[in-house]
């Protein structure tokens, strides 16, 4: 939402300021200026970056118009499922979760929370980390040191389509440049002609530099920034997940094991402690439910 209207503010401050300077916004419409900045920043993305990446910068672009799922209200659900399943692991072992891990949409505990199924990437994050501490011999330290390095590399990969996009933005000045320079080009043939013909083809050629400035500081940079935003969020919710995984199975009790994790969620969608209680409070009929389907 707010992607929407700063991009609205964008495009009204701009042409607000042109226009209060009585300025003509016919002048400024050059759809092959467009053309060339646009349909080049594009060849260069698809030159430089393979299938994955593009598609990544697709679904970038589209999540930023979209709202943040990363809320008080989400993480308040997380605590409760992570509640759950380390208090069935407390009573009967990390072999009890065995069956969840290995079809978290039949789990008793996790298909009450389909959002969490449906993301595949955090599921398997979640559900192989378990697998590795339920098969045992692996020290807590290198167990660490492997989240750690899955998360790194999930990172990188996300950062990917950020990069390409951003690059993009960089070249946009530059291909404004070009389209400016071939509309002097276009001027130079004009020469002789009526000096109102030729006073427009400069000004079309003006036009192409500003729209290669604005469309790189004014919306596709502030979109690749909006995207390393939420790649950002990404992180910090797995890094969540990972320090109560790793604190329980450090020894320590489900209850200490949530704390650990909810301090690690950003202050402004932080749950408080007794939030955190009370969603727990509900999460025992689950563990129980799970319990008696093992």
């Amino acid at each position: 939402m707010f992607a929407i209207v700063g991009l609205l503010v964008v495009v009204g401050a701009v042409l607000g300021g042109y226009l209060m300077e009585h300025g003509r916004l016919a002048v400024l419409i050059q759809p092959a200026e467009l053309v060339i900045i646009g349909g080049a920043a594009a060849g260069t993305v698809l030159i430089a970056n393979p299938s994955h990446v593009l598609k990544g910068i697709v679904a970038g672009v589209t999540g930023v118009f979209k709202a943040s799922r990363f809320t008080r209200d989400f993480y308040l659900d997380n605590l409760r499922m992570c509640y759950a399943m380390l208090d069935k692991a407390r009573r009967n072992g990390l072999i009890a979760l065995e069956a969840d891990t290995e079809a978290p949409e039949k789990s008793e505990i996790f298909s009450k929370y389909p959002e969490f199924v449906g993301d595949h990437h955090t599921r398997d994050f979640l559900c192989d980390t378990l697998r590795v501490a339920i098969s045992g011999g692996v020290d807590t330290f290198d167990l660490d040191q492997m989240v750690e390095a899955d998360m790194d590399t999930a990172h990188r990969e996300a950062e990917q389509p950020i990069s390409a996009l951003s690059t993009a933005a960089d070249s946009m000045p530059g291909l404004g440049i070009v389209a400016a320079v071939l509309g002097v080009v276009i001027t130079m043939g004009a020469l002789g002609g009526p000096p109102e013909q030729i006073g427009e083809k400069v000004g079309a050629a003006l036009v192409g530099t500003f729209l290669g400035i604005l469309m790189c500081y004014g919306f596709v940079g502030p979109l690749a920034q909006k995207m390393l935003k939420s790649t950002e969020e990404e992180h910090s919710y797995h890094n969540f997940l990972r320090t109560i995984l790793l604190s329980f199975i450090k020894g320590n009790s489900p209850i200490i094991a949530l704390e650990f994790g909810r301090r690690v969620i950003p202050h402004r969608i932080r749950p408080s402690f007794q939030e955190m209680e009370k969603a727990c409070k509900k999460a025992p009929a689950e563990a129980a439910g799970a319990e008696k389907a093992s």
